[in-house]
């Protein structure tokens, strides 16, 4: 697919179809009075005969002739005061999802001048031009190659965005958004491959292709004969019942100054989730493929990081394991030793990815990171707490917390923040160990994250619970690509500082 912004008059740039936005109430934005001018008044009386009636994310098509184009598509865009990002993003899904499977070749989109309401830098043009961006390569998504039957090609082939301008800033903000969207494409491929193929030597694989496409990534793969050296027994604990070895993917970005700190990215890579020896029940667990969902977000961000180059280093460490059932898994009841030397009473085998997590965030402080952020697919009681809407946040710092949280904001993925208060750390206690892997029903996402606080007490650092938000279920079952529009908007955010 081909996109393009541009700032030519809307009425000179020739394309099969125009789209424009059509507010409910109020003064319409100017793209739309020079298309209707352009039309003769025809959206004018499509909005007089009820058509179109401007209702947030409505759609209206309408056949052309002897015009610069071919067809109209009209987007309804609610009213000026409850047009906030979320909703406008609404409308552009609505319009992704009429021209990607229609009869047009070339879309001209002409929305980046529908007013948002919220603070200036959500509602500027960059923003919106970088949602824009996002939206197209997210709503092309499509995953067919498993199917017997090739899908046949869509006619889209180009779109053209219009913009007020064409300086570096608008062309910036917009190229950020399709990276974006392309990395969140990546997340939601990796997390979509069956667990047969994606296993922890093919993530490895898939961080080696990705330092091979992109120079500025460099690429380190420890196998568990090394983790073993280190003293990651807690990781090793987790694929211990499989016949799929553990890796530890390392990925790391310079593109700031050498002496500059790292932010660091830590992804829970559990390929497939059987629960061990504590067994799940069998219903849904085919959608425990989806447990490294934290792994394919550090890797769609790496991949935006890699296209946009941002002044700043970076680094991601993935734990990739397979948690299955054998007469070499690890019991509940055993004690391990983790790399921190924390010893941890394994009271529960599907609470697995703390496992894997606290020794991928003790080998972390190598690298002397300015901050910490991991993401894994944890807790259900955080789908539980907070359903599909909100990402979980818990962090050992207000300021880290606080960024998050904004950057969520801004990029429409948002998170919630939830208490890590020294309270709830006893339901860890363990009569036999320092630790105990799990804290009882209460609290169960708290405790969770209190477990990995044990680990991070030597830099700010937070943890993002994506269990709720990484896939969706029934008809509509597949990843989301979630959380790599807030981690992308964070990381820019703090480049060049």
């Amino acid at each position: 697919m081909n996109f393009t912004l541009s700032s030519k008059p809307i009425s000179d740039i020739k394309a099969d179809c125009l789209v424009v936005g059509l507010p409910e109430k109020g003064a319409w934005p100017a793209s739309t009075t020079a298309a209707d001018e352009a039309l003769g008044g025809l959206i004018t009386a499509l909005q007089k005969d009820g058509d179109a009636t401007g209702k947030n994310a409505t759609t209206a098509l309408v056949p052309l002739s002897g015009q610069p184009w071919n067809r109209l598509l009209v987007v309804g865009t609610g009213t000026d005061k409850d047009r906030s990002p979320s909703n406008y993003r609404k409308s552009l899904i609505a319009v992704a999802g009429q021209i990607k499977d229609g009869p047009s070749k070339h879309a001209l989109l002409a929305l980046a001048d529908t007013p948002v309401t919220g603070p200036e830098v959500s509602a500027s043009e960059d923003a919106k031009l970088n949602l824009i961006g996002r939206i197209l390569e997210d709503q092309s998504y499509r995953f067919s190659g498993f199917k017997s039957e090739k899908l046949p090609e869509r006619k889209l082939s180009k779109v053209t965005v219009w913009g007020s301008g064409s300086g570096k800033a608008l062309k910036a903000a917009f190229n950020l958004g399709l990276a974006t969207g392309r990395g969140m494409n990546l997340t939601k491929d990796l997390g979509n491959t069956p667990p047969n193929v994606c296993h922890p030597t093919w993530l490895a694989e898939q961080a080696e292709k990705l330092a091979k496409d992109h120079d500025v990534i460099k690429t380190e793969i420890l196998d568990e004969k090394q983790m073993k050296k280190l003293g990651m027994h807690s990781l090793l604990s987790v694929s211990a019942g499989s016949a799929q070895p553990a890796k530890l993917i390392v990925m790391e970005y310079r593109g700031g100054k050498s002496d500059e700190k790292p932010y660091v990215l830590v992804g829970k890579g559990i390929t497939f989730d059987t629960g061990g020896i504590s067994l799940k029940p069998g219903e849904g667990m085919d959608e425990m493929k989806y447990d490294m969902g934290g792994a394919a977000a550090v890797f769609g961000a790496m991949q935006t990081v890699a296209e946009t180059r941002p002044k700043m280093n970076v680094v991601a460490v993935i734990a990739a394991a397979e948690n299955m059932p054998s007469g070499t898994a690890t019991r509940p009841g055993d004690i391990v030793t983790s790399m921190s030397g924390q010893t941890i009473e394994i009271l529960n085998t599907d609470a697995e990815g703390r496992l894997v997590l606290c020794d991928a965030l003790t080998y972390v402080k190598k690298f002397d990171p300015e901050v910490v952020v991991d993401m894994a697919t944890l807790t259900g009681a955080c789908i539980i707490a907070l359903g599909s809407h909100a990402t979980g946040l818990l962090s050992n710092n207000d300021g880290l917390a606080n960024d998050l949280l904004a950057a969520g904001e801004r990029a429409d993925d948002r998170a919630w923040r939830l208490p890590l208060w020294d309270e709830y750390q006893s339901q860890l206690d363990s009569n036999f160990a320092d630790m105990q892997n799990i804290g009882g029903r209460p609290a169960g996402t708290i405790t969770a994250a209190c477990f990995l606080s044990r680990f991070a007490k030597d830099y700010r650092w937070a943890h993002l619970d994506i269990a709720g938000t990484a896939w969706l279920s029934g008809k509509a079952k597949g990843s989301t690509g979630r959380p790599v529009p807030m981690l992308v908007d964070y990381l820019m955010s703090n480049a060049g500082k």
